[in-house]
């Protein structure tokens, strides 16, 4: 929410930004800043700083915003291990690994919590740990699929029923033609003349 209002933004007020050269971007330093929250971004951040803060997660596609964010260091922060998590985790294993931080983020970026994950890297997070993110799956995304289904089942028995019908009227139809046939086949060797 905070980064389309700061897009035209220079540095985060709790910020420091460093410029990296006309090319090559701006290093947003927001280390120990006691941030509960990522700010918003300026557009040409190419690498970010967020060590030491209270950090506890990443609203997801809050760092997909500065499309050439290359560098993280995200050390130091309570992160909480569960579903929220999920976006950081990923973001952070997309990482190249030639980018400079990046080894370094993802070594020391640990879980604060849950106790069952405490001290844990992130990036050794584990699916059957994070528990089921059903959540990330949105329930109207569900509800589609559910309707979606029913209307499938409901059109393949429609068709079935049809192709029923169509074949039960085929028989009906040719009944009645060998009925009617045979009815004219008499009345015809009725009208018709015997000659000897």
């Amino acid at each position: 929410l905070l980064v389309p209002a700061a897009r035209g933004a220079a540095c985060p007020s709790p910020c420091r930004c460093q410029a990296l050269g006309e090319a090559r971007g701006m290093h947003v330093d927001c280390s120990s800043r006691q941030l509960r929250a990522v700010p918003a971004l300026p557009p040409g951040t190419r690498s970010l700083d967020l060590r030491n803060n209270s950090l506890r997660w990443v609203p997801a596609g809050l760092l997909d915003s500065p499309p050439g964010l290359r560098s993280l260091d995200v050390a130091g922060n309570p992160w909480h291990c569960d579903c929220s998590i999920l976006y950081l985790k990923l973001w952070l294993q997309d990482l190249p690994a030639a980018a400079p931080g990046s080894a370094r983020c993802a070594r020391c970026a640990r879980c604060a919590s849950p106790a069952a994950l405490r001290m844990k890297p992130l990036r050794e997070l584990t699916g059957n740990e994070l528990g089921p993110c059903k959540r990330l799956l949105p329930v109207k995304c569900l509800q589609f699929f559910w309707r979606d289904l029913v209307l499938i089942a409901g059109a393949i028995i429609t068709l079935l029923l049809a192709a029923w019908a169509l074949k039960f009227s085929k028989k009906l139809v040719c009944q009645l033609q060998l009925r009617r046939g045979s009815g004219r086949a008499r009345l015809l060797s009725r009208l018709t003349p015997k000659s000897h």
